[in-house]
């Protein structure tokens, strides 16, 4: 059993030995690209969506040094047509890129570091190869498959790390008068010498490599393009591995009996793909195990979302208050390098932010969004450290509005949303009845700590604009806004009652409060009538 070649199946058996949800389906999809022009597979998605898992799993699959059947009975993959063909056929090449980036002492060295240490190993697996004097990696294994025939299956994880800590503006140590290359070059003709070469083909029957950004516009377009690529944005086939889907969730904790409303609020709403309603796999797991929800979050990434959300780029903070109001917001994710280094907009940081999972991704509306609770309170963390003044009194006016609607003050509610309307004119303008609504959930954004919050609430005779359901132990009424432009805040009173709005919702909680507002669009000042409903 080696380090770099051939690790055998005990990483692999400490999962499934533990309660461990089936994500075997990957197998199937890599052995599909086995020794076909897209044997080369880049999987990213962010941390702590299973991709050292989803490593560890292949390599136990592959590794012809050892068994592995038996880890596989009653696993998805096993009632596979491929999984006989391919299981334990190869030997397995297996780099950590990031066991390289932690050593500072290797700073400087860390490509021919990497070469070194996997030739050694490679050589004492096959001993009676001849190889040339000063042969890299890719001869040695040239050299190998020429000699035996052997194939490879080459998995790197967390393949971009090394253009993640070395960008390409940071030269080597040297002489200053001599332009050297950087890391970053050194790894990318690695990269290319192992996988764009004439041998390459023969050599790997696939390869598979993790990481959290996309390689394509790394500068390494002539290393990497035969690379098939799967992102948390571009998922393709895919889309079902990169996290738990509700159904898997769902077996799960009927097995422990957890509340699975709870899970959904905690952990839910990534839109990964085809693949919607896709949980963060990591933070289940720790929940379960825990038996508490809570923030599971241990992305080291933070410091890199408060740089890029101070970034002062037009639009961006008004965009970061709208999702923590449960808003979707458009990007454009085409223009970003994929480079956590050049990030050149706001569209650049939503989209950095989406591969960190920070943000979820519809590519059906091109929208961003803030996926769940634990997300939220992450980002609420984030954006308190960069003492954003505009958000704190955001949220201390929103608090103050909350408490007037429920009290039934309708000058101050009034007032509040005057307040919201002159402090968010940016986000939008006051053209329809849309906008006013979307301006009233950044009004109400601190109601997300006590209520579940629809827009456009379906009710059985139409879409109440803006319904609010408190959260379970949460003992304050419901509330049903109605919102009308340059009419009166009774006529927007008098649709909810005529649609019979309260019907639907009285269905969840007790008391409700049917809350009319009017902007009137000459005087730019709104209006409120509060009336309260009760439930027989």
């Amino acid at each position: 059993m080696g380090t770099y070649i051939n690790r055998g199946n005990n990483a692999w058996r400490n999962i499934v030995v533990q309660e461990y949800v089936d994500k075997t389906s990957l197998i199937p999809l890599i052995n599909a690209t086995i020794n076909t022009e897209n044997r080369y597979s880049c999987v990213t998605r962010c941390r702590r969506f299973g991709k050292s898992m989803a490593a560890k799993m292949l390599c136990a699959y592959y590794d012809k040094s050892c068994d592995s059947r038996e880890l596989f009975v009653g696993l998805k993959a096993e009632q596979d047509k491929s999984f006989e063909t391919f299981l334990n056929r190869f030997n397995v090449l297996y780099l950590d890129v990031t066991s390289f980036t932690a050593r500072p002492e290797l700073r400087n060295s860390i490509v021919r570091n990497i070469q070194d240490k996997m030739i050694k190993e490679i050589k004492n697996a096959f001993p009676n190869v001849d190889y040339d004097e000063n042969s890299d990696l890719m001869d040695v294994l040239s050299s190998i498959h020429q000699s035996t025939g052997e194939q490879f299956f080459f998995i790197i994880d967390e393949w971009d790390a090394i253009c993640r800590e070395f960008p390409e503006r940071q030269k080597m140590k040297g002489d200053p008068e001599t332009i050297s290359p950087t890391i970053l070059d050194e790894y990318v003709m690695l990269l290319r010498r192992l996988f764009k070469t004439q041998d390459s083909d023969e050599v790997f029957a696939g390869a598979y490599l993790t990481g959290i950004l996309p390689i394509k516009r790394y500068n390494t377009e002539s290393a990497m393009n035969n690379f098939c690529e799967y992102s948390m944005i571009r998922p393709g086939k895919m889309s079902s591995a990169l996290g738990f889907t509700h159904e898997e969730v769902e077996a799960i904790i009927k097995k422990h009996e957890m509340d699975m409303a709870e899970m959904e609020r905690w952990y839910d709403g990534y839109r990964i793909g085809k693949a919607s309603r896709m949980f963060n796999p990591y933070s289940v797991m720790k929940a379960i195990y825990n038996e508490e929800y809570r923030s599971y979050w241990t992305t080291g990434a933070y410091d890199s979302v408060i740089t890029y959300i101070q970034m002062n780029f037009e639009g961006l903070k008004d965009d970061i208050i709208r999702m923590l109001a449960g808003e979707h917001v458009p990007v454009n994710t085409t223009a970003f390098q994929n480079d956590m280094h050049v990030v050149n907009s706001r569209n650049d940081v939503l989209t950095v932010l989406i591969h960190l999972g920070y943000l979820a991704y519809d590519y059906t509306t091109n929208q961003c969004y803030i996926p769940n609770k634990e997300v939220a309170d992450e980002m609420n963390n984030a954006v308190n450290a960069t003492k954003w003044t505009q958000l704190a009194k955001t949220i201390e006016n929103s608090q103050n509005l909350l408490n007037a609607t429920i009290a039934g003050n309708e000058q101050a509610v009034a007032k509040a949303i005057d307040i919201a309307h002159d402090e968010n004119t940016s986000i939008l303008s006051y053209n329809d009845e849309n906008s006013l609504a979307c301006v009233l959930t950044v009004a109400y954004i601190w109601a997300r700590n006590e209520y579940v919050i629809h827009r456009e609430y379906a009710t059985g005779k139409g879409f109440a604009d803006l319904v609010m359901i408190p959260r379970r132990n949460v003992s304050k009424p419901a509330l049903v806004i109605e919102l009308k432009v340059n009419q009166s805040a009774d006529a927007a009173i008098e649709q909810i009652k005529r649609k019979e709005y309260p019907e639907k919702v009285s269905e969840y909680t007790g008391d409700i409060l049917l809350v009319g507002i009017n902007y009137d669009k000459e005087t730019k000042q709104h209006t409120c009538y509060i009336e309260r409903c009760c439930r027989d």
